[in-house]
């Protein structure tokens, strides 16, 4: 593992050191490691949820939809499969 010297303002060190007193985190590092990996994960789901933005845009435009016809065709293909 490699070393990182990070300067921050008095608040966020006890904020830091809170954390910490909880017993959550074992020290300093364990804290802002566990900080990263929840930055990936959200830019991981945000770049998802964009990707699916734009596959929805590309697909053209919204074209009605009927919820009672859409239950009909749902209930259809259940007693089909219930057979």
């Amino acid at each position: 593992m490699t070393t990182m010297n990070v300067s921050i303002p008095e608040p966020m060190r006890k904020w830091v050191q809170d954390q910490i007193d909880t017993g959550k985190y074992a020290g300093n590092s364990d804290y802002i490691r566990d900080l990263i990996r929840k930055d990936q994960e959200r830019h991981h789901k945000i770049k998802a949820m964009q990707e699916a933005i734009a596959i929805g845009l590309e697909s053209g435009e919204a074209k009605n939809f009927d919820v009672e016809s859409f239950k009909t065709r749902m209930l259809m293909t259940l007693n089909d499969t219930n057979l």
